[in-house]
């Protein structure tokens, strides 16, 4: 359904991956989470491919991208460089951008320094202020395996670290996200599909210090359709924060996935509804 893509980063010292969906109609770039990669948005890319051009990177370090050998680079602003050079590249005129946890950042970076270059933006459970107990939950399974020596370990691995934001799951799910978060290396064995050295990226002297204060970058999008999706479980984007976003930005589109926490897989009926009709009415 897709084609592997390999392009040089922007600094022109790796290469990076993505998975192009082809498509008729206006693009749509998806950007994964701090740990994740393009995996988590096979279900809704091959839900829109056809009617968008979809195109879904990993992020240096992530999945089928080179691993950089200065941690200092895993940071958001080095990663929208990349996109920037990967939109450039590719020829995309003013794609939607969306942006899961991580990449919701990514998003409202890029979105507020060119609001005229993109028909609008999707950001999935992350705003411009974080909780702090999401992020020091994040903090303490950022770069750490469990010992995983096999799939049975992996599986157990994928619902201790994800429990909470997916109460409903079942064994096959737990199976199938396991899938995502892990890949085998030569020997069989199931690894991480990230370098461990991501955590060292994060804001402060501490992977769970607070981010800085983001509401003017926020307030930059004004000029910007956005689609504000949380989980209704999130310990990340609190349900005061997304209300803020959208007393000071009156034309966001908001809603809330129910069962579901930090952060929806996208393949929820309310958040596939929410972007269909967005696409529908900016995406054009």
């Amino acid at each position: 359904m897709y084609e592997d893509i390999r392009y040089p980063s922007a600094d022109g010292r790796l290469q990076l991956y993505a998975r192009d969906y082809p498509g008729a109609g206006p693009a749509v770039v998806m950007m994964h989470g701090l740990t994740r990669n393009s995996a988590d948005f096979a279900s809704l890319a091959g839900r829109l491919a056809g009617r968008h051009r979809v195109i879904v990177p990993e992020q240096r370090g992530r999945g089928s991208s080179d691993w950089d050998s200065d941690p200092a680079n895993y940071t958001p602003a080095v990663y929208c460089g990349d996109m920037l050079g990967l939109i450039a590249r590719l020829g995309l005129d003013r794609p939607v951008l969306i942006g899961t946890s991580m990449g919701g950042l990514m998003a409202m970076m890029m979105g507020a320094m060119s609001p005229d270059a993109y028909c609008g933006i999707v950001i999935n459970d992350i705003g411009p202020a974080v909780e702090q107990a999401g992020l020091d939950r994040i903090a303490q399974y950022v770069g750490l395996d469990g010992d995983v020596k096999n799939w049975d370990d992996a599986v157990t691995y994928a619902r201790s670290t994800n429990g909470s934001a997916f109460p409903d799951y079942g064994d096959d799910d737990w199976a199938e996200f396991a899938r995502r978060l892990f890949r085998e290396d030569a020997a069989g064995t199931p690894r991480l599909a990230y370098d461990p050295a991501i955590s060292g990226g994060l804001e402060g002297d501490e992977p769970s210090t607070v981010p800085p204060d983001l509401w003017p970058m926020w307030d930059a999008l004004a000029p910007l359709p956005v689609l504000a999706i949380r989980g209704a479980l999130s310990d990340v984007l609190s349900a005061e924060t997304q209300a803020e976003m959208g007393r000071r930005h009156p034309g966001m589109d908001a809603v809330t996935v129910p069962r579901v926490g930090h952060a929806p897989m996208l393949d929820e009926p309310a958040a596939v509804e929410a972007i269909e009709r967005f696409l529908a009415e900016h995406g054009q």
